[in-house]
């Protein structure tokens, strides 16, 4: 055991993570030089072509240092918000992190977030300088706020550039040296950790775990707490590039068991394994169920492709168990489902895999967030989705999902940054400069105002510079009111939103603007109406279509006139009580890119 290093590389997007994953891989010759290719652990396209990491990897290299021989598992993490609580599971498999920062960029938010999980955990951390080779890069500036930052010694940190290779000898020395060995005990109750699940069509659920007490062997019966199953292990072993078979694996290990799982619900990361015969007394702290923030309706846009497009998701869901999804209706876009996602970016990625791994073509609705409804009776539910509410006079309160954002930006872009979070409703709670050009904001904001176009604008108007970072810290009541968009007198279910009540207004305006200019003029007046409750608070109206039925009419009494033109009112009078309005595509996803 004194001779096992757990660590994980915890860093901002972009910051060099998995680059230097491939360095450190080829330098202790895990990889040979045929396998190698940029970013060997990210082994979704759809990872390599936005360079992020969605779903974490481990792998185990074998490094000698002074005529010993170590064993360095590597458990690498997503670096994105919306994966934070894989990422916590995968920081408290480990006993040390490295903090790898981009030299032209400094710190950034998820950098910060990271390593409180990191340090919560008590890892050891070494402070890593990366991409030091850049003609741009701003060694004593950044060095000077990773100083700040945890508090090391200047000389702690270490310079690399994980592209040229440079610094690398001295990142392993200082895994070695720096990280301690695992502590635990292989005599005692088997105690491991799940931190990640992959499915394989021919296996079943995978789960890659950590083993904190006690001994695995193959073929034992063994009992995940958190679910209470009982499984037999087929099969135990170590992760290199591919999985290896070991007959037994024990206290300070990372490995993968096989059992012959078939659903993604029976594997939960941060659940904890034991043995049957001989239970550890208590589970590892930590578990908690993964509860999806964002809730979106997908429809097939062909009707037929409904039970194509339940196969689909439900294979996407063995590979991604944070996803959870039921079957609704709309009567705007027939039989879809409404799917809950960790965030944003977890939405746009499932979207994307849909399209690409299953080729379907798939109607997002308007994202929203979870909403806890208190009624006058007393009782309380979440409501995923506005049509689900209520009648206005049986609710009491309604209470909406706050989180805490961490935006770090420069200084010359704090005016603008303000004002966009003031204008998503939300309260200033701390600023701090990091330096003299770079501070950090902390604002509380409701979850709901972020879901729409919130990062894109913060994007835009720090030029680029702003980092964004957000956990959530709880419900709070607040005034929302549902509002209807009603076309002809027919509430288009679609489309209704549940929002605060002083930005009602002006958002029923501009839906209906919107929707004047795409929705398609018929052979009637369609009258578009935004309405609370039966409150009516905006209206538009498409004018028909006019067939000039007087043409025929030269000279004449004008009597002969108005009797051709009241017979035509009546026929669009009769038109409009059978015609019914079509609402194109372009409708529904326009009301996303409303400014």
């Amino acid at each position: 055991m004194k001779n096992i290093r757990n660590f994980c590389i915890i860093a901002h997007i972009d910051h060099g993570k998995s680059t230097l994953a491939d360095r450190l891989l080829e330098t202790t010759k895990t990889i040979t030089e045929r396998e190698a290719q940029a970013q060997v652990l990210d082994d979704m396209d759809l990872e390599r072509e936005r360079g992020i990491t969605i779903k974490s990897h481990a792998i185990q290299m074998q490094y000698s240092h002074e005529g010993t021989n170590y064993t360095l598992n590597l458990i690498d993490t997503p670096g994105h918000v919306d994966f934070s609580y894989e990422v916590s599971r995968s920081i408290a498999a480990c006993e040390g992190a490295l903090l790898v920062v981009d030299a032209t960029q400094g710190i950034q938010a998820q950098t910060i977030s990271n390593l409180y999980l990191a340090l919560d955990h008590d890892l050891e951390i070494i402070p890593v300088l990366n991409k030091v080779d850049m003609d741009n890069a701003m060694i004593e500036e950044v060095s000077e706020q990773i100083v700040d930052l945890i508090g090391c010694d200047p000389d702690d940190i270490l310079l690399a550039s994980a592209k040229t290779g440079f610094g690398i000898p001295e990142i392993l020395e200082a895994i070695v040296h720096r990280v301690p060995a695992p502590k635990g005990d292989p005599d005692a109750p088997l105690q491991a950790l799940i931190f990640d699940s992959v499915f394989n069509s021919f296996r079943g659920i995978i789960a890659y775990f950590r083993i904190y007490n006690g001994t695995i062997n193959t073929n034992d019966f063994v009992k995940f707490v958190a679910t209470g199953k009982e499984y037999h292990a087929d099969e135990i072993g170590i992760l290199k590039l591919t999985r290896e078979k070991r007959d037994q694996l024990s206290a300070g290990d990372v490995g993968y068991i096989i059992s012959g799982i078939k659903t993604s619900k029976e594997v939960k990361v941060g659940d904890t394994i034991t043995q049957v015969e001989n239970p550890c007394n208590k589970a590892i702290e930590g578990f908690e169920n993964v509860k999806p923030m964002v809730f979106a309706g997908i429809y097939p846009v062909e009707a037929d492709d409904y039970e194509e497009l339940r196969a689909s998701i439900e294979k996407l869901q063995l590979n991604d168990a944070s996803l959870v999804f039921e079957p609704e209706s709309s009567a705007a876009l027939g039989f879809g489902f409404r799917c809950g996602f960790l965030g944003l970016l977890h939405m746009e990625i499932i979207q994307e895999r849909l399209d690409r791994e299953f080729d379907m073509d798939v109607i997002t609705t308007v994202p929203n967030v979870s909403y806890k409804v208190y009624t006058t009776s007393g009782e309380s539910f979440d409501v995923h989705n506005p049509s689900g509410l209520p009648d206005e006079t049986l609710i009491d309160y309604i209470e909406e999902p706050f989180i805490t954002a961490n935006i770090i930006t420069k200084a010359d872009y704090v005016g603008a940054i303000m004002k966009l979070c003031i204008d998503k409703r939300g309260i200033l709670k701390n600023q701090t400069y990091l330096t003299t050009d770079r501070l950090e904001l902390v604002f509380e904001i409701p979850l709901g105002e972020i879901v729409f176009d919130f990062y894109d604008k913060l994007k835009s108007i720090s030029k680029g510079y702003a980092s964004f970072d957000y956990h959530v810290s709880g419900y709070q009541e607040a005034k929302l009111s549902k509002l209807d968009i009603l076309l002809n007198g027919d509430s288009v279910d679609a489309l209704s939103t549940l929002l605060h009540r002083d930005n009602a207004y002006n958002f029923g305006r501009r839906m209906c603007e919107k929707l004047k200019e795409l929705i398609p003029r018929q052979q009637f007046d369609i009258a578009i109406q935004a309405a609370i409750g039966a409150k009516i608070i905006a209206r538009e109206t498409i004018k028909a279509v006019r067939k000039d039925v007087t043409a025929k009419c030269y000279g004449g009494d004008i009597s002969r006139k108005r009797k051709l033109l009241e017979k035509q009112k009546k026929g669009k009078k009769r038109m409009r009580q059978i015609g019914n309005v079509e609402v194109p595509q372009s409708a529904f996803l326009a009301v996303l890119k409303l400014d």
